[in-house]
């Protein structure tokens, strides 16, 4: 699964993590796979399964 580096920013802004959401976006993909960077985004407490795209109605 890849996530939209975007809603991973926005997620650290929200945390007041500024300095690492600077980092992710300078450092990563527009596009940002889960499995190869599980070890990234369990470091940064994210759960992939926040970010997974909802199914539309």
């Amino acid at each position: 699964m890849e996530i939209d580096k975007d809603k991973i920013l926005e997620a650290l802004r929200r945390r007041g993590q500024h300095h690492r959401a600077e980092w992710l976006d300078k450092e990563m993909p527009d596009r940002i796979d889960t499995v190869r960077n599980s070890g990234l985004l369990s470091t940064l407490n994210l759960d992939p399964a926040e970010f997974a795209d909802q199914p539309t109605r």
